[in-house]
């Protein structure tokens, strides 16, 4: 069974909110991370759960905007598949690098500034 349909405990349901509420903070022509979204959460090492919030997230939440820590697409969001969350980027003016990589240094969102403003 997938994660995306694997029973949910209440715990779980409160920081998938956070996780979505932080998620739908990032701009467009930003992105960040698995990780650091757990850690900006307080949940550092738990980028995992990370991943399962977002297989299971609302479809109007920009979820194509949270890469991996090596700024790659992944297919944990529940929008699809990586050339999808690619496509999304570019549209919002995201650069990749030659091997097809997120510039995170030129993209990445400060979730800190993000959760204090």
């Amino acid at each position: 069974m997938s994660a995306a349909h694997e029973p949910v405990t209440p715990g779980a349901v409160h920081f998938y909110e956070r996780v979505y509420a932080l998620v739908a903070r990032v701009p467009a022509g930003r992105v960040t991370t698995y990780g650091d979204l757990a850690l900006a959460l307080g949940w550092p090492r738990h980028a995992r759960l990370v991943g399962y919030a977002l297989a299971r997230c609302p479809d109007d939440l920009p979820a194509h905007r949270v890469v991996n820590h090596r700024g790659e697409a992944s297919r944990a969001w529940a929008g699809g598949h990586p050339e999808v969350q690619r496509a999304l980027l570019r549209a919002e003016g995201v650069t990749f690098t030659r091997d097809g990589r997120v510039d995170v240094r030129r993209h990445i969102c400060d979730l800190v500034a993000l959760m204090e403003g």
